[in-house]
């Protein structure tokens, strides 16, 4: 290796190339565009990315009329190690939920948060291929 050159990444036991941190997050930032524009397309108002608080992260936070969609997008190369909603486990279910509930308690009681409907979705993207699970739990 010469002087200034990054170490390349070892391969995989298939001799794939590990994504490593930069890649594995630009292929998270890429599903969620995707994700994004797959709500857009459907009417849907992104209103936030990657809203963050001390709890956590919620990926996107989509509107559409009444409904506010919180939802979790999870982005995979390959189903090799399964399928990105199957990573969504009870304990991340639980904790959307609580940030859910504090981006509501944030909002303004002009907004009318009475009458918002709630909706916890779960976007899995292998190989580039978008699928949304609404209402996941």
């Amino acid at each position: 290796m010469t002087a200034g050159a990054s170490p390349r990444p070892h391969p995989d036991a298939d001799g794939r190339r590990a994504l490593g941190a930069d890649g594995r997050r630009a292929l998270g930032a890429d599903g969620e565009e995707r994700a994004a524009r797959w709500y857009e397309d459907r009417g849907y108002e992104v209103v936030e990315r990657n809203w963050r608080r001390r709890e956590g992260e919620v990926d996107l936070i989509v509107r559409r009329g009444a409904t506010v969609v919180f939802s979790e997008v999870k982005t995979r190369s390959t189903d090799r190690f399964g399928t990105g909603s199957e990573a969504v486990l009870p304990a991340k279910q639980r904790r959307i939920r609580r940030l859910a509930s504090r981006w509501l308690s944030e909002l303004t009681p002009a907004v009318g948060r009475a009458r918002i409907e709630l909706r916890f979705d779960v976007v899995s993207i292998t190989a580039g291929t978008v699928e949304v699970i609404e209402d996941a739990f």
